[in-house]
């Protein structure tokens, strides 16, 4: 089994923000895939269906970018999950605007939603981090997070959002790096 974790934050002016990347890349997962309809489940919005013949759980937390750990330690524990299972999609600030970059443990490097899940089920788990830019203008990076992507930068993304769906059976493999440069050189 297989959990595929999209962080972002739950109210409707955050849909298009840059810290919500997670939850468009679940949301684009459950339509390619046909994942169940989302239920709202340990405090967040879960489907499961198969990728590539292997069972997948895909949830959004709805606790909030500083709180997901709470709801995968919830999901993990009841389906007997083990955290090297578990893929989370999340934004990047150091990492270059719409370019991927997978890895399996290692550093929060300051970001919030992998604090989080790091307290509450280990460093034990890939992680892709999806590029955002840095900000152009003093801004502090907790307002920059917050902001919407341009809309050129909405044709970016989509792009890369596709990218990512098209190369999901090699992730769910744990192939990270033929994962990242398929991805980034699509």
């Amino acid at each position: 089994m297989k959990l595929l974790v999209g962080l972002g934050n739950p109210t409707p002016d955050s849909h298009d923000n840059r810290h919500n990347i997670g939850f468009k890349i679940i949301d684009a997962i459950n339509l390619k895939f046909k994942l169940s309809k989302q239920k709202p489940k340990f405090k967040g919005l879960l489907t499961t269906g198969n990728i590539s013949d292997k069972k997948v759980y895909a949830i959004k937390p709805l606790t909030f970018m500083n709180n997901s750990g709470i709801c995968i330690r919830e999901l993990i524990e009841y389906f007997k999950i083990d955290s090297e299972n578990v893929i989370v999609f999340h934004d990047d600030l150091d990492v270059e605007f719409a370019k991927i970059k997978a890895k399996f443990g290692g550093s929060s490097a300051g970001h919030n939603g992998i604090e989080s899940i790091d307290k509450f089920i280990g460093k034990d788990y890939s992680r892709i981090r999806i590029g955002i830019g840095k900000p152009e203008k003093k801004i502090e990076v907790s307002d920059f997070v917050l902001t919407n992507f341009t809309e050129d930068e909405k044709i970016e993304l989509e792009k890369i959002i596709q990218n990512i769906i098209d190369s999901l059976p090699i992730l769910i493999d744990k192939k990270l790096d033929l994962f990242s440069s398929t991805v980034n050189n699509k």
